[in-house]
């Protein structure tokens, strides 16, 4: 019998569906306890009726069936299940997380393969990230559903204040997603959901490996009525490669605390965080070939906290934040006599309040945000009309800017038994540059057949208004453009999923046309030509997505050693207007071809064994130290990992660049060779 859903206060319309053996909120024919999530501030939302609490294992059901249940989050405003959504979204887990070869959570994205990684330094030290063929500046990242984009650049956006052993999962939402996200979510969104507190217990983890590298970290999670979790992480590495001079220039040293809290009873759920991540690194070459002795330090604060009802048809989730980051940057490093340092520090304050009810004609959301973004600078922005102490030293910043964006959202969706229709609007207004307020539609539709089959299709739009750095950076042969024009994309996307207890496949298609996009160019006939912040007239973009997931343990019942295969490829070709003569740092390099495989073995007693293999063939060129334009080539890289598990101790031997492949991600910076980590984890509970 199927688990009803619905209360007293329920329309009859949807008490007849019930009757009927249909649910709005459930799969057809099976017992399914539901819970969802609200895209808006992606905290765990209840309609009356709905449980939110996380779905245990059920031991008499297969690892494919409990996946299926889960909560997930989906492409629309209001909290839809994964069977309804009608976009593409990729879930890493838990245990995929876990299973991964990887320290850091720009590591572990490589390996969705709608995403393209650029590494211009490993471990964590800075990531471009990108999604189908955009750019880092492109995609909205949030932190337990809160924006924690940084206006001032993208390149430092994924300075996370929590270990990845502090990761529930890893949400990434690929197409516009302006009337779910609002500004910057041009190509996508990636959204980092940290455990809770389910139990009393401290965890703690210790590795090493080559190039000095060092990272040890610990966790401590009390429940109850209130619960909480702290935990604290510290990464040092001697990096990889030297300048010139014989000196460290990809050296690493970083440290991160995060405190997360919540508050549960009958009427409210209330929940909080607050994180520091503070880092120093060799910046090799990373903003000009012509100096191989830079150096960083990013310091970012991170609160917020979002609260929700459980009980009534209206249903509110408000969220407050406020975000800080402090970025200096040493052209060369500990020379400021040579040439000064670059300091910026910026403030992102924002009030977030979402809706959402349910009525005879389906379910509407209603949501609005107050987003305030404050950079000061040595030299980026206007000048300001009252200086600002740079602290620690005896400058002052002497530039900025402030801007403020306002939007507005409305959504209604159609929930049937087997079709789901999802429509709305995003209204947006900056305060740069006097825009007026602008309007980006988008509709999602999918139909369920069968017991396993779902085809989708959806358009949607977006804008994102241009950074604080491609308005303003003129420096180190570098000319910005400050009357630059936002960014608008929209996309046409359909496809189809098949899903079953032991085979799970998808097929997409997706066309993204752009407007106005913002790159840095350089012209190819000049050698001493600037980079340029300019506007593209269009770029057009056909795209094609597929992946398979293959339960091994389960089609193979006559073998114990090959657990789970996944296989996933991606491809792009961008058609785009007035590139002819200009070298790109972004948009004209993208991901033509990228491949990802990963197969997860059962060797023996508790040893477990996990190859990730990944294909990237990029197109485009770069300039490499000597002066010369070069193609990027294709190549491949496997990574493994060795685990002896058990529930309370976990020892591990992992191997990045496994055969050692010389290859570059961006540019001119090479990235290491093989690198090999050992190390322990320990979950103790009290």
């Amino acid at each position: 019998m199927q688990k009803t859903i619905f209360n007293k206060r329920a329309p009859k319309k949807f008490k007849r569906f019930e009757r009927k053996g249909y649910s709005l909120f459930a799969c057809l024919g099976r017992e399914v306890l539901i819970g969802t999530l609200s895209v808006a501030t992606l905290t765990y939302a209840k309609a009356d009726g709905i449980s939110t609490e996380p779905i245990k294992p059920d031991t008499t059901k297969t690892s494919r069936e409990v996946r299926l249940e889960e909560v997930n989050v989906t492409g629309s405003r209001a909290p839809l299940t994964r069977s309804q959504q009608a976009r593409m979204v990729t879930v890493l887990e838990r245990a995929d997380i876990q299973a991964a070869p990887v320290q850091s959570i720009n590591d572990l994205l490589k390996y969705a393969v709608g995403v393209d990684v650029r590494q211009r330094g490993p471990i964590g030290a800075q990531t471009d990230v990108s999604i189908r063929g955009g750019n880092n500046e492109q995609i909205t990242i949030l932190l337990n559903g809160i924006n924690i984009c940084d206006p001032q650049t993208g390149h430092n956006a994924f300075d996370f204040p929590l270990d990845i052993s502090d990761i529930e999962r890893i949400e990434v939402l690929e197409g516009p997603a302006g009337r779910v996200y609002g500004t910057s979510s041009l190509v996508g969104a990636i959204n980092i959901v940290t455990r809770r507190a389910t139990e009393n217990a401290h965890d703690a983890h210790l590795d090493g490996g080559s190039y000095g590298y060092l990272n040890a970290g610990a966790r401590v999670a009390v429940t109850g009525k209130t619960s909480h979790s702290v935990s604290a992480n510290f990464t040092r590495s001697d990096g990889y490669s030297r300048n010139k001079a014989g000196g460290l220039n990809a050296d690493f040293n970083g440290g991160k605390a995060f405190y997360q809290g919540s508050y549960d009873d009958e009427q409210i759920s209330v929940s909080w965080h607050a994180g520091v991540s503070g880092k120093g690194f060799g910046s090799n070459t990373f903003y000009g070939a012509k100096w191989d002795d830079q150096y960083e330090h990013v310091l970012k604060t991170y609160t917020a906290i979002q609260a929700e009802n459980k009980q009534g048809r209206f249903h509110l989730k408000p969220s407050i934040y406020w975000n800080r980051t402090a970025d200096r940057f040493e052209l060369f490093r500990n020379a400021a006599d040579k040439y000064p340092f670059n300091y910026h520090r910026t403030d992102v304050y924002g009030v977030n309040l979402n809706s959402y009810f349910d009525w005879a004609l389906g379910r509407t959301a209603l949501g609005a945000e107050l987003r305030n973004e404050d950079l000061v600078s040595g030299n980026l922005g206007e000048p300001l009309s009252k200086k600002h102490h740079i602290h620690g030293t005896d400058r002052d910043y002497e530039y900025g800017l402030n801007r403020t964006n306002i939007s507005f959202v409305l959504e209604h969706n159609i929930l049937l038994s087997r079709f789901t229709l999802s429509a709305g609007v995003v209204a947006v207004k900056n305060s740069w540059n006097e825009m007026n307020m602008r309007v980006y539609p988008g509709i999602d539709a999918s139909y369920r057949f069968g017991d396993n089959w779902k085809v989708y299709a959806s358009y949607n739009t977006s804008l994102r208004m241009p950074s604080v750095t491609e308005l303003y950076y003129s420096v180190g042969g570098h000319k910005a453009d400050k009357h630059l024009k936002p960014e608008e994309l929209s996309a046409v996307e359909g496809g189809i999923k098949y899903a079953s207890h032991t085979v799970e496949g998808s097929l997409s298609i997706y066309h993204n046309h752009c407007r106005n996009l913002i790159d840095w160019v350089r012209r190819t006939n000049d050698a001493d030509a600037p980079w340029e912040s300019v506007n593209f007239t269009k770029v057009n973009a056909l795209g094609v997505e597929a992946a398979l997931t293959l339960e091994l343990a389960q089609l193979m019942t006559g073998q114990s050693i090959l657990r789970k295969l996944n296989m996933a490829y991606n491809y792009i070709n961008q058609d785009k207007v007035e590139s002819e003569g200009l070298q790109s740092q972004y948009t004209l390099e993208y991901l033509r071809h990228k491949l990802v495989c990963n197969l997860q073995m059962h060797l023996v007693s508790q040893l477990n064994l996990g190859l990730n293999y990944r294909f990237q063939d990029r197109t485009g060129t770069y300039t490499d130290s000597d002066g010369n334009v070069q193609k990027y080539k294709p190549y491949g890289i496997i990574d493994a990992r060795l685990s002896w598990d058990t529930p309370n101790y976990n020892l591990y031997l992992e191997a990045n660049n496994l055969f050692d492949k010389t290859y570059v991600d961006f540019g001119h910076i090479p990235q290491p060779g093989i690198w090999i980590m050992a190390g322990v984890s320990l979950h103790l509970p009290f």
